[in-house]
């Protein structure tokens, strides 16, 4: 009462639209000794915020001359400045409720000033207006306000934002971190609701990604003190990786003070508030920020705003002489500041949140069409008096497209469903700085869908092309293992040498041996030894034998749901396979021999295709007895606390018992078959020797997994799964040497005596 507070930019119309935007800032806090009438804040001018107030009149101008939308209607304007404190943002708040003109006794309409309002860019300046305006449910629709606590319906019922809300944000940067393997990392956030908030959502999905912070330190724009203690953290601290969930303000606090103490090296990720201010670009900034990534706004391009923002604005809405209206030449007289941007273009390819009030804009004219019930010929209807709660109502049901294409609506939070873009502070050719596109983060998808990352066009902290390295610990290395530092994160450890007994240092040699088999018979894949051998199956054989090595390796490790299921099927599938291979190369041994008796064609019966329909169907039977186990009682992974009191020990319980002697016995039924088969062949001609091979390789085999059934049930704990492991490496390295060494010997010791004249000479001494 007594000094209302008056617009910076304003112009009547049938409807009005409120905004309030931090068109100043840096602030100078006046005293408070409660003596006098408190000064006014001293602020200095900010080109961002000053850009948004253009584009609301921007907007609002292009909706007054259209005939489609609102056609007999003109949009007029209140534009407030808060010079970026929440005090300022009150004295906003009850001049858009009320006006600035005094009213006396019972004259007051009891309507508000205006019928919505775009605002804050800050989040505690959006809460103080949301909560302030919320009671009479007149609508404010923010184009950047992120804190996901203005989500709650219950406190904020008339808010509206056309940015997708901090919840998305914390838990990308926290996915981000991982993503680069930064598990030690330090984190600034604004001491405010937006920085609050979004750091506590942060921490939250660090600590679910496995990544530690050494250091949470916050302060606001107002408290100097602070801001140098979170710089002498920063100083003494050894993470690399700096999170900064800070308001462009506090984060040029920051910025000002890092330049000052020389403290460089450290790579910052940032949020979308300050990553692509202009403010922060300063002939200093690069040497602390260069390198920075973060989330940013979307960039999109609306055709005629940037010619509007650098004359239109200027030749029509601001015109200082020869005007009548009592509100620009007031402006003109309070901010003589302003004068200092026209014709300023320089910012204009970093604008990205012009477009999110460009979007608050027009949902706001959609509301009040369909509230006016305007069509094309009759126009909207005047006589009808617009509520504030019709207009909320209204917004919840907008669904249009902009004229760049983007569909827009309010989810039931009152957010607009929206991706991010990551940007990376660099350097442009002519040393300019340039928030380049390096991928994007989609809030729509799934969190492991939401990530495009191209990470080879990203320029790190100091100017390379390295990933910096922040760890409190480097992994350790073979033959140690972890013990946790007392008192401190989980991510700091010592690397202590293992007990011995319970560590190999030897290589799985399995796999390479057998493809150094497998490509010697490939290059003598057309020699007589090798086609006298069932080429075919004896690639599938190593093809088998190779997975058999391999699926050891499901048995090393902290079981998981997925682990514990895959290592028995695995094996019992790779044995299956590769015994069916063997037991179809015995029964072509003795078709072979029976095809050499006068009037025999019983190969005709057995041919390659009855030989893969043979392999197939004896595996198939395997894949069903899997499938069975897995669905009706699966195996799981277990904490064992029965065999060691001082120990619990991990492991994979069979879930049901049937299901897995169901598996090995199967496994053991076919060895059974296959080796009584090859006894029986092991006496035919020389020429058919791999009866022989087959008999010895299936008799280790048997009396390797006959050896394992006592040792596995009476091994405890961990040492059950080294007696599986031994059996699948014995078992297959025996099959690996007894079928296939002898050949290998011919191959390449001996290569004379591959040649089709010697195998048959054989039968003939």
């Amino acid at each position: 009462r007594g000094s209302p507070e008056f617009p910076v930019l304003s112009k009547e119309g049938d409807v009005m639209i409120g905004g309030a935007f931090s068109i100043h800032s840096k602030i100078t806090q006046p005293s408070f000794f409660f003596t006098e009438r408190p000064t006014a804040y001293k602020c200095s001018i900010n080109l961002r915020e000053f850009r948004f107030a253009q584009t609301m009149i921007f907007a609002i101008e292009e909706i007054n001359n259209k005939k489609d939308l609102l056609p007999n209607i003109s949009i007029g304007y209140r534009i407030y400045d808060n010079c970026a404190s929440t005090l300022s943002s009150m004295r906003a708040a009850m001049a858009l409720m009320n006006g600035h003109e005094l009213t006396l006794g019972s004259s007051c309409s009891g309507q508000s000033a205006v019928h919505a309002i775009i605002g804050e860019s800050e989040s505690s300046s959006t809460i103080v207006l949301s909560r302030t305006t919320g009671p009479f449910q007149i609508p404010v629709i923010s184009h950047s306000a992120t804190c996901e606590c203005l989500s709650s319906r219950k406190e904020h019922p008339a808010f509206f934002r056309t940015i997708v809300s901090d919840l998305y944000q914390s838990r990308a940067l926290a996915q981000l971190v991982k993503h680069f393997g930064w598990t030690w990392v330090g984190a600034v956030n604004s001491d405010n609701d937006y920085g609050n908030n979004g750091m506590a959502i942060f921490l939250s999905a660090a600590q679910e990604e496995g990544v530690c912070v050494e250091y949470t330190e916050k302060f606001d724009r107002a408290e100097p003190e602070k801001l140098l203690k979170v710089i002498e953290v920063i100083k003494k601290s050894t993470a690399r990786v700096i999170v900064g969930f800070l308001s462009h303000v506090e984060m040029n606090n920051l910025l000002e003070q890092l330049s000052l103490h020389n403290i460089t090296g450290r790579q910052f990720i940032g949020v979308e508030a300050w990553i692509t201010a202009d403010s922060l670009v300063t002939p200093t900034s690069f040497s602390v920020l260069g390198g920075a990534l973060g989330f940013a706004v979307q960039k999109a391009n609306i055709s005629g705003l940037e010619d509007f923002l650098v004359r239109g604005f200027w030749e029509t809405e601001f015109l200082c002489n020869g005007t009548n209206r009592e509100s620009v030449l007031r402006t003109c007289k309070e901010n003589p500041d302003l004068f200092q941007l026209k014709g300023h273009d320089d910012d204009l390819e970093k604008l990205r949140y012009p477009t999110n009030i460009y979007k608050a804009i027009y949902a706001v004219a959609h509301s009040l069409h369909s509230i006016l019930k305007c069509s094309d010929k009759k126009g909207c209807n005047k006589a009808l008096e617009i509520k504030p709660w019709e207009v909320v109502e209204a917004l919840k049901q907008v669904n249009f497209t902009i004229k760049s294409g983007e569909r827009v609506w309010f989810d039931e939070t009152g957010a607009a469903v929206n991706r991010y873009e990551l940007v990376n502070w660099q350097r442009g050719s002519d040393g300019s700085v340039l928030f380049k596109p390096v991928g994007y983060y989609d809030a729509s998808l799934p969190s492991d869908k939401g990530f495009s990352l191209n990470t080879e066009a990203i320029i790190w902290s100091g100017g390379g092309k390295e990933l910096p390295v922040s760890v409190c610990s480097e992994s350790c290395g073979p033959g140690t293992h972890k013990v946790l530092q007392k008192g401190k994160h989980a991510c700091c450890f010592d690397c202590v040498p293992c007990p011995v007994g319970e560590f190999s240092n030897t290589t799985l040699f399995g796999v390479v041996l057998t493809l150094i088999v497998a490509t010697l018979f490939l290059v003598n894949k057309d020699t007589p030894l090798v086609k006298a051998n069932n080429s075919e199956l004896s690639f599938l054989l190593l093809f088998s034998l190779s997975l058999c090595f391999l699926c050891s390796l499901t048995f090393i490790g902290q079981p998981t749901e997925w682990s514990c299921m895959l290592r028995h099927t695995a094996f019992g599938i790779t044995f299956v396979l590769c015994i069916s291979c063997i037991l179809g190369k015995t029964i072509v041994v003795l078709m072979a021999f029976k095809a050499t008796l006068p009037g025999s064609n019983v190969m005709k019966w057995f041919g390659p295709a009855q030989q893969r329909l043979t392999v197939l169907f004896f595996t198939f039977i395997q894949v069903i007895i899997c499938i069975l186990w897995l669905t009706i009682n699966p195996p799981f992974p277990l904490k064992n606390l029965q065999y060691y009191m001082e120990k619990i020990i991990l492991e994979c319980a069979l879930g049901s018992p049937v299901g897995f002697w169901a598996v090995l016995g199967y496994v053991g039924f076919l060895a059974l078959l296959c080796f009584v088969l090859a006894f029986l062949a092991r006496k035919l001609p020389d020429t058919f020797n791999e009866a022989k091979h087959i008999t010895f390789s299936m008799l280790i085999f048997c009396a390797v997994w006959i050896t394992f059934i006592p040792a596995y049930v009476s091994s405890p704990g961990n040492l059950t799964v080294a007696v599986e492991i031994f059996a699948i490496l014995a078992s297959s390295y025996g099959i690996l040497f007894c079928i296939f060494a002898p050949k290998c010997f011919i191959l390449v010791v001996r290569p004379e005596l591959n040649t089709k004249k010697h195998l048959l000479g054989k039968t003939q001494h």
